[in-house]
């Protein structure tokens, strides 16, 4: 059993050496053999072998393994090749064969590193090929022509020994005009796991299986009711779609024992996808047709996961490391990374139909220091999953211990492996390129097997969006992984609870040892503080609102995606978003304003001046506080100050209009500025500035106004008194003739010649009637009594002669 691990200075036991050194001398015996018997070569021979040589280096065939079966095969099994060779060269090849060739066993993982680095050079060392039945020959191959090639061949007939990880390689040789004699034109080396019998401790392995995607949705919804959502792009259609890839991750996943890690932005997303929504198409939107597509891939993955260990990242998959380093000192930061976690209970669980695990915290490709750590639990995680490449082992231990790590307090590190965690990151889209990363995995996971008798927990931490490609390698790496001999599989919460290994390293690297890579990436401290400010922006304006529940969810959930760790390497996309995020929420709380008003007249020392608030969004807003503030008191008070401040409620969709009472002091402009507050005196909106012009009425005008009314009221007086004497005089004329038509004696002759009765004997009778007799002035009062009676006075009556 190989015991060598990958730590530098580690060697086999001399027993193991013994066996290896007798294999390869063995192996090479007949190769000896075959030299020894070849003629001596001539000046012009070895300058030729010297030219094959320099050629054969450069490999002027590419040979391409496209498929391996089975990728690690037992006692009985065939192992079949496919593939195709290239001709690269400018001249043909003539009597090429492919061959098979098998090395010695590979003692440690950093040797399988090697190897794979070198796969196709012709300058490394070349084990023999087997049996020569076993090749397939091309009497010619055209440059620029490739040749497929399919070889099969029982696993016996390798002889291969132990259990262990062999070198297996395919070559192509043959021979061309300018070197006509046979060499090795073109090579892929790959890796054949052995381990025919079941092993004694199986190594228990824990996939971990990501569902994560980039944001696809806005901030922006519908007016209606039912506040249509808005995407961004119809990409995350195409990637649920049947051969999308989250379609295949989904497929592929469903018959694997695997961990699946999924983002509750990316199943709120597709969730809101089965009913109605609209895509961003430039500057306007159009409704969206794939529901069925989206329920479909919710129902598959409701399948798929039932029963199956699932864990949650926090919504949107927030950049723990970008946090950790530009963020802290960012008011409200953390707050939205606590947010981004709680909202994981009412997303994942009703979507999926399974209580989801929020224990674990995953910075991007595991890299980790001491702040990252300390603000990944912060939001409640108490494990992380870090990676080996990260956290290194230093006590120079001969094997690879178990992932889990303690590392104060009460934090448990997930160390994944880093070999096999990155297996599967390169480009896959060849076949060739997938093979050889299959059988890469499969050796990484024996040989760690094989290094010691103990029970260890491996965990396998892949890159958070693969491929449709990379996930099908890795899908038919943990199918031969689950189906062999070496491993179980483990769920990620029993690989965090198994017991620690007490030579394993627990100290977390500083920021300093943090990948300058992938510090590149990071979310700047700007975008922190734009986040910030439409955070505060957001608060400001929820206060108002009658319903905030319509405007805090969706922008809510949008700041947490502007923290999306997605948007590595997408600067110029992370900040468009930021700035479409902030100029939705600026546009709905804009729809809350004051009316502009143009300059007011006052002509009088107090009025009143109305200021117009307009509601354009569909719900209630209030109760706000609209004040009116004087910049110049002393010409223009408001309610008897400088301001004065009165509640208002406007209904969705109206105005609602509030009216201060104003005193005019002095002549002039007075500027006042008019601005909304919310409840708990932060100012909302933009206030509003116009000038009042006062006309103050002087003493004077105000004087020769009140002479000109008297002189109106006296006018009116006199010529009502004047129509009273004749209306007294009328009647008074009434009287009198009534009288003299009865009989009453008189003499108005008499009376005309002595009007003033000078003899003083004439009766009080003749003097009253020539008194009545005589002509009214227009002035004279109306009588207040009756005309005097024409009897003598009664006793003690004075009469006036």
């Amino acid at each position: 059993m190989a015991e060598a691990a990958d730590f530098q200075g580690t060697t086999p036991s001399p027993a193991r050496r013994w066996l290896r050194r007798t294999t390869a001398l063995l192996a090479g015996a007949p190769l000896l053999a075959g030299l020894a018997q070849l003629p001596a070569a001539g000046p012009a021979h070895a300058e030729g072998r010297a030219g094959a040589l320099a050629d054969a280096a450069s490999g002027s065939v590419a040979v391409a393994v496209d498929s391996l079966t089975p990728s690690a095969p037992t006692d009985g099994d065939t192992v079949t090749v496919s593939g195709t060779v290239t001709n690269n060269g400018k001249r043909a090849v003539t009597d090429a064969h492919v061959g098979l060739r098998v090395g010695p066993e590979v003692e440690t993982r950093s040797s399988i590193d090697a190897i794979a680095k070198d796969g196709d050079d012709l300058r490394s060392s070349i084990s023999p090929e087997i049996a020569d039945k076993y090749t397939e020959k091309f009497s010619k191959l055209a440059p620029g022509v490739a040749e497929h090639f399919n070889i099969s061949v029982p696993v016996d007939d390798l002889n291969l020994g132990g259990d262990g990880v062999y070198e297996f390689a395919v070559s192509l040789s043959g021979q061309t005009s300018a070197q006509p004699w046979e060499q090795i034109l073109g090579i892929q080396r790959t890796f054949l796991p052995w381990q025919p019998d079941g092993a004694g401790t199986r190594t228990r392995t824990t996939a971990l299986w990501p569902l994560v995607s980039t944001t696809h949705m806005a901030a922006e919804t519908g007016p209606n009711e039912e506040q249509t959502p808005v995407f961004l792009n119809d990409d995350l259609a195409k990637e649920i779609s049947p051969g999308g890839r989250l379609n295949q991750m989904v497929t592929l996943g469903k018959d694997l024992d695997v961990t699946w890690v999924v983002d509750p932005d990316l199943l709120a997303s597709v969730d809101a996808m089965t009913g109605s929504y609209s895509v961003r198409d430039g500057n306007t939107t159009t409704a969206g047709t794939h529901q069925a597509i989206a329920k479909q891939w919710l129902a598959d993955l409701q399948d798929a996961v039932a029963d199956k260990e699932v864990v949650a990242l926090p919504f949107a998959d927030p950049d723990l490391a970008s946090l950790a380093h530009n963020g802290t000192d960012v008011t409200g930061s953390l707050s939205q990374l606590k947010d981004a976690t709680d909202v994981v209970k009412n997303t994942v669980e009703p979507i999926l139909h399974v209580k989801p695990s929020t224990d674990f915290a995953w910075p991007v490709d595991g890299a980790v220091d001491r702040s990252i750590v300390k603000v990944a639990t912060s939001a409640g995680a108490d494990k992380v999953i870090a990676r080996s490449d990260s956290m290194q082992e230093s006590s120079g231990l001969p094997y690879t211990p178990s992932a889990a790590r303690p590392i104060g307090g009460g934090t448990t590190a997930v160390v994944a492996d880093a070999r096999m965690s990155t297996a599967f990151g390169d480009d896959l889209a060849k076949a060739s390129s997938s093979t050889l990363a299959v059988q890469r995995f499969l050796a990484q996971s024996l040989a760690l097997g094989l290094q010691t008798d103990k029970q260890r927990s491996v965990v396998v931490a892949p890159q958070r969006m693969p491929s449709g490609t990379q996930a099908r390698a890795m899908a038919e790496a943990l199918r031969a992984l689950q189906g062999g001999t070496w491993s179980e599989s483990q769920k990620l919460a029993a690989a965090a609870a198994a017991e620690p290994d007490p030579d394993a390293t627990t100290g977390v690297p500083g920021a300093s040892s943090y990948p300058s890579a992938l510090r590149k990436k990071e979310l700047p401290h700007s975008a922190f503080v734009e986040s910030a400010r439409t955070q505060d922006a957001l608060e400001n304006f929820k206060v108002v609102l009658s319903d905030p529940t319509r405007v805090v969810t969706p922008f809510g959930r949008a700041l947490n995606r502007e923290l999306s760790a997605s948007w590595r390497g997408r600067a110029a996309e992370a900040a468009s978003f930021r700035t479409g995020v902030r100029s939705y929420l600026d546009g709905l709380s804009g729809r809350v304003r004051l009316i502009d008003k143009s300059e007011t007249k006052l002509s009088g020392r107090s009025a009143t001046i109305p200021v117009t608030v307009q509601n354009n969004l569909v719900q209630d807003v209030g109760p706000l506080v609209l004040r009116l503030t004087s910049t110049s008191p002393t010409r223009l008070e408001i309610g008897g100050a400088d301001y004065e401040e009165q509640p208002i409620s406007v209904s969705g969709g109206h105005s609602q209009s509030v009216k201060f009472t104003t005193s005019a002091n002095a002549n002039g402009r007075a500027t006042v500025i008019a601005q909304l507050y919310t409840q708990d005196g932060r100012k909302y909106g933009e206030p509003v500035t116009f000038d009042v012009k006062v006309t103050e009425i002087t003493a004077t005008v105000m004087l020769v106004i009140g002479g000109g009314v008297l002189l109106l009221v006296l006018a009116g007086f006199r010529m009502y008194t004047q129509r009273k004497r004749a209306a007294a005089r009328d009647a008074e004329k009434s009287a009198s003739g009534e009288s003299d038509e009865s009989g009453d004696p008189g003499d108005d002759s008499e009376s005309a010649e002595n009007p003033d009765g000078a003899d003083g004997g004439l009766k009080k009778e003749s003097g009253a009637q020539a008194r009545a007799g005589d002509p009214e002035q227009p002035s004279d009062p109306t009588p207040d009594t009756a005309a005097e009676s024409a009897d003598p006075s009664g006793t003690g009556e004075r009469v006036d002669r």
